[in-house]
C-alpha cells in the first residue's frame, strides 16, 4: 500500500498571516504520505522562488522532483515531493493548460512498493469552462504517454459534489469528494484525487489535526492506494 497526499500550502502563509514552512512540514509529517503533490508551492511573482525552501525539505528528508523551475520548487506552483523506502523517481513532464488564467500540471512516474505509478499534480482554474477544458487536456495528454497506473491529485477548484468533472475523463475514477476548504471549517471539496485503471483506494480522507487548521487555507487530503 502507498499513501499519497495533496496539499495546497498557500505559499506557506497560514491564516495567522505568518509564513512558516516548517509548520507545513509538521502537517505533512502527521499525514504520513510517501508521495505528496503540492499546490501554491512557489511565490507568485517572477522569478517565483520556492515558498517552501529546498534546504528545509532536505533537512526533513524529503526528495524534491526537479520540474524545471530555476529556484522554484515546482512549475505553475505545482510541486511533487517524496520519501520512504521503495519509492524511486523515474521520469517527469509538464503540461501548460488552456484557460483564461495561466495554469499548469505536472506528472512524475515512480517505481513504488505497489509497482509503477504515474502521479499527476495540478491546480485548476477558477472558471468552470476553464476547468472543463483543463481536465480534458490533461486526459488527452496522459493517454498519449506509455500505459501506466495513474493517479491525479490537486486543487481542482470545484465546489460541486456532483460528478461535474468525472465524465470529462472517463478513464479516471474520482474518489468521493470531501470538504477541505476553508481549513478552520471546511465546506468546499476543492481538493480531489482520482485513480486510473489498475488502482484502488483502501481509504481516503482529509487531515484536520492541528496545526493543519491554521497552516494554510486548505486542509491536506490523502488516499491509501494499492494495485487492483
Amino acid at each position: 500500500m502507498l499513501r499519497l497526499a495533496s496539499y495546497n500550502i498557500q505559499k506557506c502563509v497560514g491564516l495567522d498571516f505568518r509564513r512558516l514552512p516548517r509548520r507545513i512540514l509538521q502537517v505533512l509529517d502527521r499525514v504520513g504520505a510517501q508521495i505528496v503533490v503540492l499546490q501554491e508551492a512557489d511565490k507568485r511573482l517572477p522569478p517565483r522562488p520556492a515558498a517552501l525552501p529546498h534546504f528545509v525539505l532536505d533537512e526533513a528528508g524529503w526528495n524534491i522532483v526537479d520540474l524545471g523551475g530555476a529556484g522554484s520548487l515546482g512549475w505553475h506552483g505545482n510541486a511533487v515531493i517524496w520519501r520512504g523506502e521503495g519509492v524511486h523517481e523515474l521520469e517527469t513532464g509538464q503540461m501548460a493548460l488552456p484557460g483564461i488564467e495561466p495554469r499548469g500540471a505536472v506528472w512524475v512516474s515512480f517505481d513504488t512498493p505497489i509497482g509503477p505509478l504515474r502521479v499527476v499534480g495540478t491546480h485548476l482554474g477558477l472558471l468552470s469552462h476553464s476547468r472543463q477544458q483543463q481536465v480534458m487536456h490533461i486526459s488527452r495528454h496522459i493517454q498519449g504517454l506509455p500505459e501506466m497506473p495513474t493517479v491525479w491529485a490537486g486543487d481542482f477548484n470545484e465546489w460541486s459534489r456532483q460528478p461535474v468533472l468525472d465524465h470529462l475523463a472517463p478513464q479516471m475514477r474520482f474518489l468521493p469528494p470531501l470538504p477541505s476548504f476553508p481549513s478552520p471549517q471546511p465546506i468546499g471539496p476543492l481538493d480531489r484525487i482520482a485513480l486510473g485503471p489498475g488502482l484502488q483506494a483502501t481509504g481516503h480522507g482529509v487531515h484536520s489535526d492541528r496545526p493543519a487548521h491554521i497552516a494554510s487555507d486548505h486542509l491536506p487530503i490523502w488516499a491509501d492506494i494499492q494495485a487492483g
